[in-house]
């Protein structure tokens, strides 16, 4: 049975082809997605198998791509194997995608999450010529039912000259009413207070509202998200999350985080889902959450009755737990609020509510710097995502991260990092597998001191403790001392001998 219950809406019904033909080269297209739900699956295909038709032909056919963050194969990696973006933002985790990023085909922007729609409104990157947008279904009054994400899809919505819907019969009707659309958002000096006091508070609207007028295109669809499993839980993932368990804990016992603490925060990614299962069998009751994702280890915490509500954008679950959402949709929904990101990911909520961040790092330096984004200084890995909405707004930041990698030829602590994200002013902990450093109200000195003992590996705290010593001892000023000739020869010697080892 057709998702398309409105004759009106069905009027606009034509193939993903079709669609695809109102994409010309040259224009920006806004579509759907964030973290592999969500996104548009047809019509990104037929517009690749154009581009390439066009490029075949010797004829130039480029887009911009603005997204609520990664996709999936079927758009970032469909149209990056074509060459067929000349520019992407806000965020992207697709190999494909990432090679022609870094070999210098496509421009990317990467924007802070919760600045991309607003820049965007703004004018920023110029026009918006077209919005691609997945919908759950198209009701008989018709209601516009949003899908697995809202991401920036408000925003496209609003600044796209022309829409094209994708109705994916795949996603669970039970999606409806779990979505919070609040269309208060407005660019200075028309901004007002975001009404937001409580993780799971709605403040908003079940459904889209979309210009029929806009609309050029209905494709139907019923093709599945791109659920990627997380890795099994390893020994180092299991460390990490319990010395940030332990540290939450004695939070509580000093008096500092109440007993349910305070609204969590969890980046993407193995660790970041370790440290939610480790919640399941934690001291923690009536717990609540404001982040971007839900991912697995939130579901178990619904399951066992200890989240109690969560506020995010999107979902990011493996393949059992998006079925398992599939099929049990609305009884999520009494648990589980879906904002659009300029409001899950805005400050002004996360710094009123006093989140917990959580996100993972590539590397930190002894002053409590952290690159998230950046292999060697120059290759883009994914992207800055939300980590820095969270990490500057939140209560307490913390970053983990194992403490090597390469199979120990690299060291995620290094004297200083080969490219800034997150700097020492807006990180609170580091954990790695070693252990943890709280270096809140520390200077960097004593911030030094504490990273290499408790967060860097065996093999690398004597080269470290050495650089610190010998910089303490001839640095032309003590506050933050460096031998900046030496600072990043870590980085140098995995570029020359592939490790970081002398």
């Amino acid at each position: 049975m057709s998702r398309v219950a409105s004759e009106k809406w069905r009027s606009k019904l034509t193939s993903a082809e079709d669609a695809a033909k109102f994409i010309k080269n040259g224009m920006n297209v806004g579509v759907s997605g964030f973290t592999g739900s969500g996104y548009p699956k047809a019509v990104p295909v037929a517009l690749a198998a154009q581009i390439k038709e066009a490029h075949d032909r010797g004829e130039e056919f480029k887009v911009g791509i603005f997204t609520g963050a990664s996709t999936a194969p079927e758009l970032d990696g469909a149209l990056s194997d074509v060459y067929g973006m000349s520019l992407r933002m806000p965020y992207q985790s697709d190999p494909s995608m990432r090679n022609r990023i870094n070999d210098g085909t496509t421009s990317y922007v990467d924007a802070h999450l919760s600045h991309s729609g607003p820049q965007v409104l703004a004018g920023h990157y110029g026009k918006l010529d077209v919005a691609i947008i997945e919908l759950t279904a198209i009701t008989a009054d018709e209601k516009l039912i949003p899908s697995s994400s809202l991401g920036n899809n408000v925003s496209w919505i609003e600044a796209a000259d022309a829409i094209i819907l994708e109705v994916n019969s795949w996603m669970s009707e039970g999606l409806e009413g779990m979505h919070d659309i609040w269309y208060g958002v407005k660019l200075p000096p028309e901004r007002t207070p975001i009404p937001i006091t409580s993780a799971g508070q709605r403040i908003g609207q079940k459904y889209y509202e979309i210009p029929f007028e806009k609309v050029i295109a209905v494709v139907e669809t019923d093709d599945e998200d791109r659920n990627t499993p997380f890795k099994p839980l390893d020994e180092d993932s299991k460390k990490i999350a319990g010395y940030y368990l332990d540290f939450l804990e004695n939070e509580v016992k000093q008096g500092r985080l109440p007993k349910n603490l305070l609204p969590l925060q969890s980046g993407v990614g193995n660790i970041a889902n370790a440290v939610l299962s480790g919640l399941l069998t934690g001291p923690f009751e009536n717990l609540t959450s404001y982040t971007e994702v839900i991912q697995d280890g939130m579901i178990d915490l619904i399951d066992a009755g200890k989240l109690v509500a969560a506020s995010a954008t999107a979902f990011s679950l493996g393949p059992d737990y998006a079925q398992k959402m599939n099929n049990n949709a609305a009884e999520y929904a009494k648990t589980i609020v879906l904002r659009q990101q300029d409001i899950s990911n805005h400050p002004e909520p996360i710094r009123r509510l006093g989140v917990l961040a959580c996100n993972g790092l590539i590397e930190a330096d002894i002053y409590g710097n952290v690159n998230s984004t950046h292999i060697m200084g120059s290759r883009m890995q994914n992207g800055i995502g939300g980590s820095g909405d969270f990490t500057r707004n939140s209560y307490i930041s913390a970053f983990v991260t194992p403490s090597t990698a390469k199979g120990g030829q690299i060291s995620a602590i290094v004297p200083m990092v080969s490219h800034h994200d997150h700097t020492e002013h807006d990180v609170h902990v580091i954990i790695t597998e070693q252990g943890l450093a709280d270096i809140r109200g520390l200077g960097p000195q004593q911030r030094a001191k504490v990273i290499i003992e408790k967060c860097a590996h065996p093999d690398y705290k004597p080269i470290l403790e050495d650089y610190f010593a010998r910089a303490v001892a001839t640095a032309n000023s003590q506050h933050t001392p460096h031998i900046l000739r030496e600072a990043l020869d870590f980085h140098i010697r995995f570029l020359e001998t592939g490790s970081m080892k002398p």
